[in-house]
């Protein structure tokens, strides 16, 4: 009895402690209890260890009892070198996924994140061989539970780069950036830079005049890649962001060429039922002009046989 009113005591203590106490229910005066840890303590430590886990196993027992079940026989089954090559893969995880997050904003990660995803890959092949040693690390790591853990995180870890298309600006097997790539990116820095100059004036039409034959090579530049299919999402976020400031911050436009044949077309088209109906009139009057005139000469020579007959 008195061991457990030590133990929920010393329980009580640590969640007042951790500022997660509630209320016991006991209308009792705190000054009249002057408890300490320490006295606490003092009092735990006097008892036998067989009644204090006796006394702790309504609470904290099952969760002890847990940490000691918590390696069993079957993890002999994983050699020392397939534990390794796991241990090599999770680092291999976190260096890619560190990247990723590094360069998301703007998106950088075709340029920088080569390396770590290469490396991820390769210790995954390396995993994934038939026989390692007289251990298939294959069958332990990647087919030993329905939840192939290994093998889904390769799988996501794949799932971004591919859905980047970086493969579309890069040179293999170094993993940099192509001719293609690498022009537009010093297009680009001729752009920016462009626009960094004449903002400082504060006139925005000024960056819309001095910066528009830039841009607009830079523009058509982007539109001949993504027509070859040359552009990866790197590419694609910096040419948005770029049109974006050129748009909204600057206020900036100009007639796209695509633009002109639309219109063309549309004109086309809107005079189309003028030019029907007007050429449709002009047609019907001169057939009745046709049909009239014949009418007419042939009763004035009638009228002149008549005439000659009584003359």
């Amino acid at each position: 009895m008195i061991s457990s009113i030590v133990i929920g005591c010393a329980v009580g203590l640590i969640l007042l402690e951790g500022g997660q106490a509630s209320s016991f229910g006991i209308n009792a005066t705190v000054m009249d209890v002057q408890w300490s840890r320490d006295d606490v303590f003092r009092r735990m430590s006097g008892m036998e260890e067989s009644s204090l886990f006796t006394s702790l196993s309504p609470v904290l027992g099952f969760h002890y009892l847990l940490g000691l079940s918590s390696s069993f026989p079957d993890d002999l089954e994983v050699n020392q070198q397939c534990r390794e090559l796991l241990h090599i893969f999770a680092q291999r995880c976190i260096s890619y996924v560190d990247c990723l997050l590094q360069f998301a904003r703007p998106v950088r990660i075709c340029q920088n994140c080569y390396s770590e995803i290469e490396s991820l890959n390769n210790t995954y092949t390396n995993i994934s061989k038939e026989n390692t040693g007289n251990v298939s690390c294959r069958n332990v790591l990647l087919r030993s539970d329905r939840l192939q853990l290994v093998s889904v995180l390769h799988r996501d870890m794949n799932v971004i780069w591919d859905t980047a298309d970086c493969e579309k600006c890069l040179t293999f097997p170094l993993g940099s950036f192509s001719n293609d790539s690498l022009y537009f990116m010093a297009s680009l820095n001729q752009t920016l830079s462009c626009f960094d100059k004449y903002e400082q004036q504060g006139n925005q039409s000024v960056v819309c005049k001095e910066c528009k034959t830039t841009y607009r090579g830079l523009n058509d530049l982007y539109n001949r890649m993504e027509k070859n299919q040359t552009v990866c999402f790197d590419i694609e976020d910096a040419m948005n962001i770029t049109r974006r400031l050129w748009s909204k911050n600057f206020n900036c436009s100009f007639p796209r060429e695509e633009i002109v044949p639309v219109i063309a077309v549309s004109s086309f088209m809107l005079f189309l039922p003028i030019i029907f109906y007007l050429s449709s009139f002009l047609h019907s009057e001169q057939k009745k002009r046709r049909l009239i005139l014949p009418k007419r000469a042939k009763s004035s020579t009638s009228v002149m046989n008549i005439q000659d007959r009584h003359s």
